[in-house]
């Protein structure tokens, strides 16, 4: 194998690594900004609706900017920018400069989180195999790593602010080093005049089924530990570790998700995840004891690790250019990853945490009866590479 190769994934699985470790920080820190600045419930879920907004922002920018700049180029800025801007909702002092900052952390995470899926595919085109669930394997070891960290970092007192920003520091000059090792987009056809207005239809679909999966994630990410310590009466450190419990399942699911996509198919898999991750999160809902939450969360992180990298993976073969079919897809994913926690939280003031919860046991069965309208058979592209790389067509 060519060793750019090898080093240019090497360099995405760790960039998905650090992107895990900053956002699952900041997630797994929540209950620790509630009490720093007294914030409610519905006043948590606005800061999330100002990340969310913030993403969303960047990310409908981003099917022109990534078919003009590439992956490469893009990553290089939104990667270090990311890790900036969360230092700043580290160091905001009340809720108006939080919401602020927490805006342009998620239009900065925007940039990076698109581009760092658009360079996946590009690495998986060049090496001409399923690779994107192995890469999303880093972000999970990123987020258990923020898990692990943030229940040390409890237990010796460390604020909020300080964990954050500590973070932040590791995370930027690690980014700005691995700019090095990201790989120029595969040149588009001279046929292709630029990004098109629409898309073909399975790339909307994948991005619904993204929608549903990412939604579900979210859910997890942002208020499992509240769940666990409020609901079920669980200290904040023993909370904590649901994040990372949740991740570990996601792990697994994705080193082994290429392999069992090639034998059994995606729209198999897709059903089959679906249903497990409704069933799964009713056990945690159902649950009377925190303990038997935390088992159940690991299988909710099982069922659900496969669908985003699978639907964001198809979505780059859905046309000659995967960045911006990315980008839409991606899109619409972290709009339900972003938005889902936001609907959570005014849910629960209206109701209680543990029955808007009960939307993720929705999510599972929606996941279940879109995959079944995806085509049978796995679209298959040529990839453009320079002579000396040629490759045989990758099946996606």
């Amino acid at each position: 194998m060519n060793r750019d190769l090898r080093i240019a994934r090497y360099g995405a699985v760790l960039t998905f690594a650090l992107a895990g470790l900053m956002v699952g920080t900041m997630t797994v820190r929540i209950p620790a900004l509630t009490d720093k600045l007294g914030l409610s419930e519905s006043e948590v879920g606005t800061v999330l609706l100002a990340w969310g907004l913030g993403a969303l922002v960047s990310m409908q920018s981003m099917r022109r900017v990534m078919a003009r700049a590439g992956s490469r180029t893009v990553l290089r800025v939104g990667g270090p920018l990311t890790a900036l801007s969360l230092v700043a909702v580290a160091l905001m002092p009340d809720l108006p400069t939080l919401l602020a900052a927490s805006a342009v952390f998620g239009m900065a995470f925007g940039l990076f989180d698109i581009a760092m899926n658009a360079q996946g595919s590009t690495v998986e085109r060049a090496h001409g195999r399923p690779l994107m669930n192995g890469m999303h394997a880093g972000w999970c070891v990123g987020a258990m790593a923020a898990g692990a960290t943030g229940s040390v970092a409890i237990a010796l007192g460390l604020s909020f602010t300080a964990n954050l920003v500590l973070v932040s520091l590791i995370s930027l000059p690690v980014l700005l080093v691995l700019g090095r090792t990201y790989l120029p987009d595969a040149p588009a056809p001279e046929t292709a005049a630029g990004p098109r207005r629409r898309m073909p239809p399975v790339v909307y679909l994948l991005g619904a089924l993204a929608f549903f999966a990412f939604m579900v994630e979210g859910v997890v990410a942002d208020w499992n530990g509240l769940y666990m310590r409020d609901t079920l009466g669980a200290p904040e450190a023993l909370a904590a570790l649901g994040y990372p419990i949740f991740e570990a399942g996601m792990l697994i699911g994705r080193l082994t998700g290429d392999r069992l996509r090639s034998r059994f198919g995606v729209r198999g898999m897709l059903t089959v995840a679906g249903l497990a991750t409704a069933a799964f999160f009713g056990v945690v809902l159902a649950a009377p004891v925190p303990v038997v939450a935390l088992a159940a969360v690991f299988f909710v992180g099982l069922g659900v690790a496969t669908i985003s990298p699978m639907t964001l993976s198809l979505a780059g073969t859905a046309t000659s250019t995967p960045g911006p079919a990315i980008a839409q897809a991606g899109a619409m994913g972290y709009a339900g990853l972003l938005l889902g926690p936001v609907a959570i939280g005014f849910l629960s003031d209206a109701t209680s945490l543990r029955t808007a919860l009960g939307l993720a046991v929705v999510l599972g069965l929606l996941i279940a009866v879109a995959a079944r309208l995806l085509p049978r058979e796995e679209p298959t592209v040529v990839i453009p590479l320079r002579p000396a790389e040629e490759k045989q067509p990758l099946a996606a």
